[in-house]
């Protein structure tokens, strides 16, 4: 008869199946969804904090009024212009130079000051050595009227999007120099 006992015990204990949640699987997932609520509810608003500017719409067409067509020749001539941006969240104004001229065939195109080589801000015609010419006073990196490279640099100045709309002339983005091959 002892091994009847044994053998009514052992018939008792069934082991849970499958379908059945046992109360510690119960609380290992409520309190595991709990938390993950209340990290993603912190969590969520940094993310959205970091990449908001991101998803912030780009003002790639804006462009500035910056001179007057009739005032553009065949030299080159400074022009300094304010640029209105957005720094993430912060709003501040760049000023901005130009060089702009016209070629040969009427066309008005500008050129950004700023050297391929190290970023320093180019002059025209402001070495008496090399007239005619875009130099650099920081290494002595030398361009063409159209921003072409001569010496030093190993890219040509980046020109700017250029609009021209009821006599003014209007600029955009700097974009790489197509009317240098």
């Amino acid at each position: 008869m002892g091994n009847n006992q044994n053998d009514h015990h052992e018939a008792e204990y069934i082991p849970n199946s499958n379908k059945e949640m046992s109360r510690r699987q119960f609380l290992t997932y409520t309190l595991g969804g709990a938390t993950a609520y209340m990290a993603a509810g912190a969590i969520l608003p940094m993310v959205r904090f970091a990449v908001d500017p991101i998803l912030q719409k780009k003002a790639d067409g804006d462009y500035v009024k910056v001179a007057e067509v009739t005032k553009i020749n065949n030299e080159p001539q400074e022009f300094s212009f304010e640029l209105k941006q957005q720094d993430g969240w912060y709003p501040s104004t760049a000023n901005l130079v130009a060089w702009i001229r016209k070629d040969e065939s009427g066309t008005i195109y500008a050129l950004s000051p700023i050297c391929k080589h190290l970023g320093c801000t180019v002059g025209w015609n402001n070495n008496k050595s090399y007239p005619d010419e875009y130099h650099c006073p920081c290494h002595g990196a030398r361009y063409t009227k159209v921003g072409q490279t001569l010496a030093v640099s190993p890219k040509p100045l980046d020109t700017y999007k250029v609009k021209i709309e009821n006599g003014w002339v209007y600029l955009g983005s700097t974009e790489s120099n197509t009317v240098v091959k």
